[in-house]
């Protein structure tokens, strides 16, 4: 779609597809319209019998939905996937604001055409500017199938997720949702849900914009997220692009009914070639082995390291609460007692150049603190670009004395996943030295305590068929 109409001739804007009774989907998306007002439009297939869906055209009723009274008309965007409640009504969500309290605004609707808004606050938060493309899905308390948008019942949690403008960020609450009231709660009432501190993420690194949707085929709920950039405005424009996908998810709620789960969808695996195995390696303080017969630029790696001993593990600090800033200050060379020990990604021969994945393991008197980081000052030599260390406290209590990490390393992106989902990271690298075939791969402990590789698999990753015909790609093939 392109911006020529009224209702859209100064952008048309983010938005989601819902499938409707008789398998007929529609899409709701805002538009700019002459006056720069953001407003909600719908748009139905050309030719529904197209498997891709590639030519929408717009409704002539279209807008369907104005700005309401005390909302910024440029502060009213990204209509959520609608769900369908027991009372025959249609719902969605738009992100907006009102006098810097981020809010969720529902709207109701019989026929998808008509909408009127809820007099009730389905959900808001202070001093956290607006809200963008935020999504609302159900998700089973235990298993890790996906559901249907309109599910609802006694075994379902909802999952409430809105990316804050302010922060760059994608912060997302586990709650419970009162279809009555059209009211969302969220299960956790302490804190600030959406403080880069305190608030749950899809992921600590450059990643927004995020969008779920339930894949019919193989009962799962799949994530789709933007990385945007960090390289400068100018060399965007030498490219000619800007911004790319992440690689889509599946997700799930964690068994502690707390967090969600995250893991790389399973086709992925289907570009594995190339496989090299470590089992047993011990890395002594100081160790620096290399990952040798793979592909170091577009590689996928999983790791499960063995502990020593929490004992010689460094006190934890309870003013240390920003995990990021932590990570800056304790990088990948700065020894500690367990840790850091991990992965250093699209690594130069001589290490002037590297993008480390690594834990730090800390103590309190309760339990354990794992932090995870990502990047760092080193990972490219280019003096512009804009290389924080990325950082988030692991939710995991180290009972058997392992823990997991993934990465999958694209050339000029590498996330990372930490504990088997529970944690990712995304960071977004421009290499100057580690290009292509200079790029290396290592695993490295530079903490006193011995850390032990229990099993290492990595591959060469193989570039998928990008089939722009009329054709599905095999790799998304149900």
């Amino acid at each position: 779609m392109s911006p020529r109409d009224s209702f859209d001739i100064n952008g048309c804007w983010s938005g989601s597809a819902t499938i409707l009774p008789g398998n007929k989907p529609v899409m709701l998306y805002t538009g700019i319209d002459i006056n720069n007002v953001q407003v909600q439009n719908i748009a139905v297939p050309k030719d529904p019998s197209d498997p891709l869906l590639v030519e929408w055209k717009k409704l002539d009723e279209n807008p369907l939905i104005l700005p309401p009274n005390g909302i910024n008309a440029t502060s009213f965007r990204d209509p959520t996937t609608a769900w369908l409640g027991k009372d025959g009504y249609w719902r969605i969500l738009v992100g907006s604001e009102r006098s810097n309290l981020g809010t969720a605004l529902l709207f109701r609707s019989k026929d998808f055409m008509a909408w009127t808004e809820s007099q009730n606050n389905f959900h808001s938060a202070p001093d956290t500017g607006i809200w963008e493309c935020p999504d609302f899905f159900p998700v089973l308390l235990k298993g890790k199938k996906g559901l249907d948008t309109s599910v609802s019942g006694a075994n379902v949690k909802y999952i409430l997720k809105v990316s804050v403008q302010r922060t760059w960020s994608d912060f997302y609450t586990v709650g419970d949702y009162c279809l009555n009231k059209d009211e969302y709660v969220p299960d956790n009432t302490q804190g600030n849900h959406y403080s880069t501190t305190t608030g749950l993420k899809f992921d600590y690194g450059k990643f927004y914009a995020s969008k779920t949707f339930f894949d019919e085929a193989k009962t799962r709920r799949i994530l789709w997220a933007w990385v945007n950039e960090s390289d400068s405005a100018a060399d965007d424009f030498a490219k000619g692009w800007a911004g790319i996908q992440a690689i889509p998810r599946t997700l799930w709620l964690d068994k502690n009914g707390k967090q969600l789960l995250q893991w790389p969808i399973e086709e992925l695996e289907t570009l594995r070639t190339d496989e090299v195995k470590l089992k047993k390696t011990p890395l002594t303080k100081g160790s620096l082995l290399e990952v040798q017969g793979i592909t170091a630029a577009q590689a996928d790696i999983e790791v499960r390291f063995r502990l020593p001993s929490l004992e010689n593990a460094e006190s934890f600090d309870p003013s240390w609460n920003d995990a990021q800033q932590l990570c800056g200050r304790e990088d990948a060379t700065v020894q500690g007692g367990i840790g850091p020990f991990g992965l250093l990604t699209l690594a130069s021969k001589d290490l002037d150049e590297y993008t480390a994945v690594f834990f730090r393991i800390f103590k309190t008197q309760d339990k354990p603190v794992v932090l995870m980081c990502s990047g760092g000052i080193r990972s490219s030599l280019k003096a512009e670009l804009d290389k924080p260390s990325y950082g988030a406290f692991v939710d995991v209590d180290l009972i058997d004395g392992e823990i997991s990490l993934r990465s999958l390393i694209d050339h000029t992106v590498v996330e990372s996943f930490g504990a088997g989902g529970k944690t990712s990271i995304t960071t977004r690298v421009y290499p100057t030295l580690a290009v292509g075939k200079e790029a290396h791969l290592y695993v490295f402990n530079n903490g006193t305590e011995t850390v032990e590789i229990k099993r290492l698999n990595a591959w060469t990753m193989q570039t998928p068929k990008m089939n722009l015909g009329h054709e599905i790609s095999s790799l998304f093939a149900a």
